[in-house]
């Protein structure tokens, strides 16, 4: 049965929740109640993590950038199988983030993100980040 945008939403919203302040939620349950066990994440071709690597980033990502937010902008359905994500993410980092040291400065970038459903969880995730702006935007480089 082909995906409807309150589905779709409903699918990946945990995904979100589980990178905003990720410090002060259950990361590894978000992210386990809407992916299956053979989950892989690609954040470029052939760089691909299990599920359970992309609890641990996200995770950290707590000590890094506390205040970390990531909400959904817009959210399209694709065929049957797939979602679209067009996110922000924004945070402070109090720690080295990407290379740099912090400054007390944030950042506020977009993020693309093609999900694939498979039966009633998301079995992969490819997803674009602009990282280079952010740096820019925190560490004045």
């Amino acid at each position: 049965m082909p995906l409807d945008p309150t589905t779709a939403r409903n699918l990946v919203s945990p995904i979100y929740d589980a990178l905003t302040r990720p410090g002060e939620k259950d990361v590894e349950a978000l992210i386990k109640s809407v992916t299956s066990a053979d989950f892989q994440s690609c954040g470029n071709e052939g760089e691909c993590v299990g599920r359970d690597a992309m609890i641990a980033r996200f995770k950290g990502l707590a000590d890094l950038v506390p205040d970390m937010t990531w909400t959904i902008k817009a959210l399209f359905v694709a065929g049957e199988d797939t979602i679209v994500v067009r996110g922000e993410a924004t945070g402070t980092p109090v720690r080295t983030f990407l290379g740099a040291e912090p400054t007390g400065r944030s950042f506020r970038t977009m993020s693309i993100d093609l999900y694939t459903v498979t039966g009633s969880t998301i079995s992969q995730s490819y997803h674009v980040e602009n990282w280079t702006v952010a740096l820019r935007q925190f560490a004045g480089k």
